[in-house]
């Protein structure tokens, strides 16, 4: 059975332990077996981390030590893949610029605040994550986030927004901003959407579906590199092992 771990914590705003539970719920329909833990020392264990198939990181605002962030990158460049969504991912930790590389992005502005009316655009109707998707609608944070040029986005929203207030980031040419992507660290499969401010988000259909499949997507990255042999050997030869 493919094994998870959801990390919730950090700033209650986020709702970290109603956001887990519908994660945790939509994981174990798909047969994983789900730990959900309330601590960052769950990321101490590095072999119990080595031998699951996915790290879901439900944390906003917080401290993670060397250690622990060392650990997650370890899993996650072994293997496992790693997948989240809105803070809970790309505002962990600000202090951590490996983690900030690892996961492809980091939150630094929401203009309009919770409650913002925005369209989500499909950017690659033909990728399994996002097929049969059309574009939407969502009110809820529209982030506005600093992307790893390397990541393949999936989904973006414009910025300016005739219908948030105005801003100073209002006199640029306008910007399509990632909302979806993906990407690597080592061999394992990285997802994230910004989508997720609060638990209520996931109520409609497209922010979960995406999720459910961005799940399953980044999970099946660990299979993909024990039947390749792949290890964190690869990269330890080339000195790229963080």
């Amino acid at each position: 059975m493919r094994k998870a771990l959801i990390v919730q914590g950090g700033w209650d705003g986020h709702e970290p332990v109603q956001v887990a539970d519908i994660f945790a719920r939509v994981l174990r329909e798909e047969g994983f077996e789900v730990r959900v833990a309330d601590t960052l020392d769950a990321l101490l264990d590095l072999p119990y981390l080595l031998s699951l198939d996915l790290l879901v990181p439900e944390w906003t605002m917080g401290t993670i030590t060397g250690e622990q962030s060392h650990n997650a990158s370890q899993a996650v460049a072994s293997g496992v893949g790693l997948a989240g969504c809105h803070g809970g991912m790309c505002d962990s930790f600000r202090l951590d610029t490996n983690w900030q590389f690892m996961t492809g992005g980091q939150w630094v502005a929401h203009p309009g605040n919770d409650g913002t009316p925005y369209r989500v655009c499909i950017r690659s109707v033909s990728n399994p994550i996002m097929e049969g998707i059309p574009d939407f609608d969502v009110r809820s944070e529209q982030y506005y986030v600093h992307v790893d040029p390397a990541a393949e986005v999936l989904a973006t929203t414009r910025f300016p927004n005739p219908l948030a207030p105005p801003g100073y980031h209002m006199t640029n040419p306008a910007a399509d901003v990632p909302v979806v992507w993906t990407k690597m660290w080592g061999h394992g499969r990285v997802f994230y959407s910004s989508l997720g401010h609060h638990a209520d988000v996931f109520d409609a259909f497209e922010p979960l579906e995406i999720m459910r499949r961005g799940f399953l997507w980044a999970a099946a990255g660990k299979a993909r590199a024990l039947a390749l042999g792949l290890s964190l050997s690869d990269f330890e030869r080339k000195g790229d092992a963080t």
